[in-house]
């Protein structure tokens, strides 16, 4: 079958929406490292929006590693179908790739960088792909990284890529491009600034200097569902649009691009392109934990103690999401307090309709997984801030009361707990008093939490009814 192709287009039945610029007119004005699914769906198709009226912001795709995507992209001219999965499903062809750069291009790759043109460059690499350590700085113990700092001339990393696009621009004399990474990751232009300084500082003193001076590295937070482009998910692309397109993606029709406001001289306008600007991107990613998070591990615990396997049909449990709904507004939304730009009930409501999305099976039994690690974040933080201001605990107790139900389950079964903490909480779930022991963790809890009477009473409540199978109760907690 014929590939997707820009001659291609005029095949593509007419209920498929079609790029509104001129292909042929686009120019690369920013580079991306990482052209994974989740860019694809996520800041391609808003950068895609913004070139109707501005074709100087083609995105040139690079992978330094796997040439899957940029190979995918250059076999079909940049373009790609954007499948939006909700109760009103709908697909468009995205055509904001200018260039594809794959791994062993990196001539091509350093002369973009250089390029005066390219005034703007965004990553999505995951975490671990910018080479930091446990401390959130750059390990200088990684390979990469070692490898870079002895041959700066052919960097390994991203962060080597980033370094030597600067320094050719600064020995030119030409402005700096921006830097945005789009990895969600607490401060994540702040991480990236202090990485890059700091490489750059075992290659020159000036060049650090420079870069911690001139460079624009804004802090960002991104949000939307990306499931995996499977094949029964790219055969039914190909039977929609009548040709085959290798890189196509998915993805809810909710999306979130919060950036840090700052100087970005030069850059395209990103907030016609749906990008939130606000000098409090840490507030988001707060209202992102605790909202959606932390309803999240409530639906996961909770609904699994129901019987339910997935987010949807734990939101279909009128009981269960009635309680959802309460514990967000009444409890979670009522500590985050004012958010520059955001109407917190707004998005609690937009996160509770996210959930009841039948095209997206998202299992709680992943959501479950490592807990000690994301309850401290999600539900306790806002926990002790409900105690310090005297509010009701306990609705809250109840996701607690039903993790430690949970882990109970578990190894009683003898089944694996996924938690890094896993013989711990075995051994304190299974304890004469679960709720006692599990509160003393302090890698968990910390003590103005755990030692406050009234949430422990209100999780030893809850845990009571759970293990007697009597949810009802502690669901109806709260009008």
């Amino acid at each position: 079958m014929t590939k997707l192709s820009r001659a291609a287009l005029a095949s593509i039945p007419a209920s498929i929406h079609r790029p509104g610029h001129d292909l042929a007119g686009v120019s690369t004005g920013i580079v991306h490292f990482g052209p994974g699914a989740f860019h694809r769906a996520h800041q391609a198709a808003a950068i895609d929006r913004l070139l109707d009226a501005d074709p100087r912001w083609g995105i040139a795709a690079v992978s330094l590693r796997s040439g899957g995507a940029t190979d995918a992209l250059k076999a079909q001219q940049g373009l790609y179908t954007l499948a939006v999965i909700d109760r009103d499903p709908s697909m468009r062809i995205v055509a904001a790739h200018s260039d594809a750069i794959g791994p062993g291009e990196g001539a091509r790759l350093a002369t973009l960088l250089a390029d005066p043109a390219v005034m703007l460059a965004t990553s999505t690499v995951t975490e671990k792909g910018y080479c930091l350590g446990g401390d959130g700085t750059l390990d200088f113990a990684h390979p990469d990284i070692v490898h870079d700092r002895a041959r700066p001339a052919e960097p390994a990393s991203v962060i080597g890529w980033i370094v030597a696009g600067l320094a050719a621009r600064r020995e030119a004399g030409t402005a700096p491009f921006a830097m945005l990474c789009c990895d969600n990751m607490t401060g994540n232009g702040t991480k990236l600034r202090a990485a890059c300084v700091a490489l750059a500082g075992e290659w020159e003193r000036g060049l650090a200097d420079w870069i911690a001076g001139e460079v624009a590295f804004p802090d960002s937070m991104v949000d939307s569902i990306t499931p995996a482009s499977d094949a029964a998910f790219l055969a039914k692309v190909e039977a929609e649009l009548g040709v085959t397109d290798k890189a196509a993606v998915q993805r809810e029709a909710f999306t979130q691009w919060v950036l840090q406001r700052c100087e970005l001289p030069g850059a395209p306008d990103l907030a016609s392109a749906g990008v939130t600007i606000t000098g409090d991107v840490r507030a988001y990613e707060r209202a992102k934990l605790r909202v959606l998070n932390g309803a999240h591990s409530t639906l996961a615990y909770v609904g699994l103690a129901l019987g339910h396997e997935t987010v949807f049909e734990a939101m279909s449990d009128p009981a269960l999401a009635g309680f959802v709904t309460r514990l967000v507004h009444q409890d979670i939304a009522a500590c985050l307090g004012a958010i520059e730009g955001l109407d917190v009930a707004a998005y609690a409501d937009a996160v509770l309709d996210r959930f009841r999305n039948p095209a997206i099976r998202h299992l709680l039994s992943q959501i479950a997984w490592d807990g000690s690690q994301k309850l401290p974040y999600r539900l306790l933080d806002t926990v002790g801030e409900a105690l310090d201001a005297g509010r009701p605990v306990e609705r809250l107790g109840v996701p607690i009361a039903a993790w430690i139900a949970f882990l109970r389950r578990k190894a009683e079964a003898g089944e694996t707990i996924t938690d890094p903490l896993a013989d711990v909480l075995a051994a304190a779930t299974t304890s004469g008093d679960p709720v006692s022991a599990v509160l003393a963790l302090r890698q968990v809890f910390p003590s103005r939490v755990a030692e406050d009477g009234r949430f422990e009473a209100a999780v030893a409540r809850a845990f009571i009814d759970i293990q007697a199978g009597e949810l009802a109760t502690p669901l109806a907690n709260g009008p």
